[in-house]
């Protein structure tokens, strides 16, 4: 015999079980406090984000001495911007499970675009469900939630300053200009024309005035490289074989592609290459692109002699050195 199957029935929604909140005044006044707590405890962690950022240094907390000034800063950068957001977290998330409306709602599968008297119905029941959650009643969660959310606020905006001031004319403008001497990178010796042998290579930096130091900023866009062929060798215009002097001819030392130092020079070939790309540049033709991804040579330095027989600039670089950047003219 079979045994007839009894139909299924369906199990409908479990009974709704209220929170305690829901029922209890003192709860629920307990639930707004710790809410508001979590708030303010983001609060606190904004201003050790705020106090760490501008305040710390050797003297002005307890674990510098410990952890030293910039261990310290960072770590409480991390721990103040952490508390700050987790406790806004923590606090949203408490408010949803005591706090906010507590009401099963089913919703049936219907076509995209809901009727007319839907969406009508819709935006009637999100104001509603505001007026529920009662922010107008409950003014501590209120003042807490915008004290802590304004306050996080401030964070990104500090660390808009670790951008630095806009660049200006730094990018185009190099230390080089008329007059000043070529000296050796490193040991800064001014360099004659005798120094440099046909064939021989030499890197260099802008002379810089008494008590003035040299920032590495300087020296990424101010190296020069120095090579010396005979003259006989040069395939320059008039112009480019002007700015030589006795067979020694002077490019920036940045790659024009991605702004690697251009370290290698082919004695035999008389070619410079660009490790990191494999840029190439022909020396005799202004350093002409001949191989590689770079679209421009590099810059060519115009140099010449002073008084002393000591090898200077004749004038600053004819165009920005390096990759291209915004803004950039050539």
């Amino acid at each position: 015999m079979s045994k007839e199957l009894a139909p299924l029935s369906d199990p409908g929604l479990p009974e709704h079980i209220h929170r305690k909140a829901d029922v209890d005044v003192k709860a629920a006044k307990k639930a707004e406090r710790q809410v508001g707590i979590l708030f303010l405890f983001s609060v606190l962690g904004t201003l050790l984000f705020v106090y760490a950022y501008l305040g710390i240094d050797e003297d002005a907390f307890i674990f510098v001495p410990v952890l030293g000034s910039t261990n310290a800063h960072q770590l409480f950068l991390g721990l103040g911007l952490a508390m700050a957001l987790f406790f806004i977290g923590m606090a949203a998330v408490h408010w949803a499970k005591t706090l906010m409306p507590d009401h099963e709602v089913i919703d049936y599968r219907k076509e995209q675009r809901s009727k007319d008297e839907d969406r009508e119905d819709f935006v009637s029941t999100v104001k509603d469900r505001a007026n529920e959650a009662g922010l107008g009643r409950r003014p501590f969660i209120k003042r807490t939630m915008l004290l802590s959310l304004g306050l996080v606020g401030i964070s990104p905006v500090l660390l808009l300053g670790d951008l630095g001031p806009l660049p200006g004319n730094d990018q185009k403008e190099t230390n080089w200009k008329s007059g000043t001497r070529l000296v050796t990178d490193p040991g800064d010796r001014p360099i004659r024309p005798s120094d440099l042998e046909v064939g021989g290579v030499a890197q260099v930096q802008p002379e810089l005035p008494a008590g003035k130091v040299r920032h590495l900023d300087d020296i990424a866009k101010d190296s020069v490289l120095l090579i010396r062929i005979r003259p006989e060798e040069f395939n320059l215009d008039a112009e480019r074989l002007s700015w030589t002097y006795e067979g020694i001819i002077a490019f920036s030392k940045i790659c024009s592609h991605m702004g690697c130092a251009v370290a290698l020079y082919e004695q035999t070939t008389k070619h410079l290459l660009c490790p990191c790309h494999q840029s190439t540049f022909d020396v005799t033709r202004a350093a002409k692109v001949i191989f590689g991804p770079s679209a421009r040579p590099l810059p060519q330095l115009a140099i010449t002699v002073d008084s002393q027989g000591y090898l200077v600039a004749k004038q600053p670089f004819s165009e920005p050195v390096g990759p291209s950047f915004w803004g950039r003219n050539k």
